[in-house]
């Protein structure tokens, strides 16, 4: 168990994989602090990343298919292999064991990934949510204020996971009876109107508890996010959305009474379309360069960059404040595309909440401030060897 004062946060302690990617079976004894990955490209840092965002819900850092992600073998006709990744973490609740794997399914079944928390296995993956906080960043990431709302939702909702674990399960109780509407509605013959109207009314429900959930982390967030933080700018948010203006002029109950009632006259135009109108899945997350009062996709690359790193450090600082659990962040090439001054800024910023950060890069010295406080580990063909 860990002590009081490291309760706070969360910590990745022991790293084992098992033919996942490049990794035929990895053991990695880390301690509660940074660590650094460092190795030419192609090298396997990445896959260490993408292993750890497996333990918290969704498709982890690049959204892999399962079946993706097993260790390739030499026949690349041979089938998928089963992987694994465990951890060793410390939770703001004590220590725990957390791992998740993938067994191809017999027959061309669906794929589904096991989760087992503290030996015992869990029924979905929204339970990762109850034991790990976890955030990235990736040089994909760098178009996240030029492309769709859906990348925007998806890095909002990782934020909300941490604050609220039950906020995953809403999502996924709310996209199935999305997709199960959706299929009744593009079915031969007329659909049953009771089961549809009980598709609209989880619809409704679960869909404005993830609106409720994503609002009160907007504004949880707001005030820390709007201050500059040295070199990093303050960043202004806002939801945009239906749904989002539906629970700001009112109640939850009436704005479920609003999606339910948009849901239900929606039928026709839904069904010939193929895709729903009306939820919190057409929520975007807007975000503005707070000094300049510029709309973030309209700034500069390097001013796109400093502010989504601005949202993950305002994060940081405000779960660090309210004891909420400091997430583990996984910084993917982060720091190389950053100046000498936000560099020093990211790396004492991160280091005096008590975050613990993996960085990846491909040279060492561009993390030597982090020397006497990060793990540091050469990555080079599969190979991970400890450079501290």
């Amino acid at each position: 168990m860990s002590g009081p004062a490291e309760n706070r946060r969360f910590a990745v302690r022991r790293l084992t994989l098992t033919d996942f990617r490049c990794y035929g079976h990895l053991r990695l004894e880390v301690g509660p602090g940074p660590v650094v990955l460092s190795g030419p490209n192609g090298a396997g840092k990445t896959n260490l990343l993408e292993a750890l965002s497996l333990l918290v819900p969704g498709r982890g850092l690049r959204r892999a298919r399962l079946s993706e992600i097993g260790r390739q073998a030499a026949d690349e006709t041979e089938a998928a292999r089963p992987w694994a990744v465990a951890v060793r973490a410390d939770t703001p609740d004590g220590a725990a064991d957390v791992g998740t794997g993938f067994t191809p399914p017999e027959g061309g079944g669906a794929e589904r990934r096991t989760v087992r928390i503290d030996g015992e296995t869990e029924r979905a993956q929204s339970a990762l949510a109850q034991v790990m906080a976890m955030h990235w960043l990736t040089p994909q990431m760098d178009r996240l204020f030029q492309e769709g709302a859906t990348a925007r939702r998806r890095f909002l909702d990782r934020l909300v996971f941490g604050w609220d674990p039950a906020h995953a399960g809403r999502i996924s109780a709310y996209e199935q009876a999305m997709r199960e509407r959706l299929k009744l509605l593009r079915g031969d013959g007329a659909p049953d109107p009771a089961w549809l109207s009980a598709l609209e009314d989880t619809m409704a429900s679960r869909g404005i508890a993830v609106a409720a959930a994503r609002s009160e982390v907007t504004a949880r967030l707001a005030g820390p996010a709007a201050e500059s933080w040295g070199p990093f700018p303050g960043a202004r948010l806002a939801l945009v959305g239906d749904v989002d203006a539906w629970l700001a002029d009112g109640p939850a109950l009436e704005a479920e009474d609003r999606l339910r009632d948009a849901l239900a006259a929606e039928r026709q135009r839904d069904g010939q379309t193929g895709r729903t109108h009306s939820g919190p899945h057409r929520t975007d997350l807007m975000v503005r360069h707070a000094p300049k009062g510029e709309a973030a996709e309209r700034c500069s690359t390097g001013e796109q960059k400093a502010l989504l790193i601005a949202l993950v450090l305002a994060n940081a600082r405000v779960r660090a404040a309210e004891e909420g659990g400091v997430p583990v962040l996984l910084l993917d090439e982060v720091a190389a595309h950053l100046d000498e001054a936000r560099r020093a800024a990211l790396f004492d910023g991160l280091t005096g909440l008590g975050a613990q950060a993996w960085y990846t890069g491909t040279d060492a010295a561009t993390f030597a401030p982090l020397k006497g406080t990060a793990r540091f580990f050469a990555v080079d063909d599969g190979q991970v060897l400890d450079q501290t």
